[in-house]
């Protein structure tokens, strides 16, 4: 039944509502300061902007992407008045391209940038500083990503194949023929794709394409339909033009075109390799990451007579390098295929001292039987919701040193906060700059079990 209609008007408690700032309005502002992401901050009208693409004392016009209440994200269109820092981006898809958003800020800059982010959200969320801080582990400002995913979209209205990478905030492709981030070997690989990809008979069964380069190089096509005869032998054709591995994924995992296919990285300064497949979690810096392993060697200082817990260990990154010195290396995860994988990389390896296991690291860990008998020293690297459950029973473990690997500093407050209430002390802690020419942050810190 219909409702009837009393002709009366309600007016929201609090006062009239504020008229919204529409999509697309562009509206001059002052920008004030950097936000951790890197976007800038201005204030108008009784609102808080963030404006990506802008710079700290600049004067810019923006055009704005989304608003909700006093909050209006936008993006600078014109600089009106540049900040001396500002540098032109070593990209010419820096402005629309959604992955990298501090190229117009030079490198000096990028990493003083997110180390205030670490010290800020140390401060104001965990309540602690460290003793000492490190210096910046850095490695090229270009040319480091090892693995990237590109979109494709099938336009049904259009009938073309988009190949490219996301814009900011928009589900937009933009087409891009180069890519300076990425590693040397997967450049020409990158640019014969969309080509490749358009030249498909059934261009619309492709999801997306991943590219690896480590061991060897290496293209995963996801499908969402059977490939033809004829695309099929396309892409076995490009893939031996560019001395790269074919991986294709259907509704299961992916799998080597071949069979014999190995695909895998090195960590030379320990005399290690280590397998893995496409899906799995791979640092995609291979320099920072080398120079991590090493600085969380260094710190943790394991002697040869010691027992040591790596929690989070994915294929063995930190375990397999800390096996070379340790006594014994107990590493823990929680996707029973990576244990299978990171166990193989060991074998493989030669090393016998080595042991995995799977458990759920969001429980209680002190009860398990590989526990028993504690560890002179723990590393974990968790996943960007941290580490919480794992820390708070981290004196049950016996542990006197922990290095924590951290990839988003809220959490790694907020862990760190909780071991300072165990007895431990935030001896050391820096940034690694794994992703260059972003704003993302990752850090390492050391703690170590307060002397009485």
């Amino acid at each position: 039944m219909a409702r009837r209609s009393s002709n009366l008007r309600f007016q929201p408690s609090g006062g009239s509502r504020a008229t919204q700032v529409p999509v697309g309005k562009k509206q001059k502002l002052t920008i004030e300061r950097l936000a951790g992401d890197g976007r800038g901050i201005a204030f108008e009208a009784g609102r808080t902007w963030f404006v990506s693409g802008a710079l700290a004392g600049e004067e810019v016009e923006a055009r704005v992407l989304s608003a909700r209440s006093q909050t209006v994200e936008a993006r600078a269109e014109r600089i009106i008045a540049a900040s001396s820092e500002r540098r032109v981006a070593p990209c010419a898809h820096a402005e629309r391209c959604g992955g990298c958003n501090l190229q117009h800020l030079p490198h000096a800059e990028q990493l003083a940038l997110k180390q205030r982010t670490l010290a800020e959200q140390l401060s104001r969320l965990g309540g602690v500083q460290p003793e000492a801080w490190a210096a910046p582990l850095v490695g090229p400002e270009l040319a480091y990503r090892r693995r990237a995913r590109v979109a494709v979209r099938w336009d049904v209205k259009a009938r073309q194949l988009q190949v490219g990478f996301r814009a900011e905030a928009s589900q937009e492709i933009v087409a891009i023929d180069d890519c300076p981030v990425l590693v040397q070997p997967l450049q020409p690989i990158f640019q014969a794709l969309p080509a490749l990809l358009h030249s498909l008979e059934k261009p619309q069964a492709v999801g997306h394409v991943e590219l690896f380069s480590g061991t060897a190089e290496a293209v995963l096509l996801r499908h969402t339909a059977a490939l033809t005869d004829a695309d099929l032998a396309r892409l076995r054709r490009f893939c031996r033009e560019h001395a790269a591995q074919l991986w294709l994924q259907g509704d299961g995992q992916p799998q080597a075109d071949d069979a014999a296919a190995e695909l895998g990285f090195e960590l030379p300064r320990w005399q290690l390799r280590l397998a893995y497949r496409p899906g799995d979690f791979v640092q995609v810096n291979g320099p920072v990451n080398e120079a991590m392993v090493a600085q969380a060697l260094d710190w943790l200082a394991v002697q040869a007579d010691e027992r040591v817990l790596d929690l989070f260990c994915g294929l063995g990154n930190f375990a397999l390098p800390l096996a070379r010195q340790a006594a014994e290396v107990v590493a823990v995860e929680g996707v029973e295929a990576m244990v299978a994988r990171a166990a193989a990389n060991a074998a493989n390896n030669g090393l016998g001292n080595a042991h995995f296991f799977r458990a759920d690291l969001s429980k209680p860990l002190a009860d398990e039987a590989w526990a028993r008998g504690g560890f002179s020293a723990v590393l974990l690297d968790p996943p960007r919701d941290g580490a919480l459950q794992v820390v708070r029973g981290m004196r049950e473990l016996g542990a006197r040193r922990l290095v924590y690997v951290s990839c988003n500093p809220t959490t790694l407050a907020r862990d760190a906060a909780e071991l300072v209430r165990q007895g431990y002390r935030l001896r050391r802690a820096g940034i690694l700059d794994m992703f260059a020419q972003t704003a993302h942050v990752e850090a390492m810190a050391l703690f170590e079990i307060a002397e009485p």
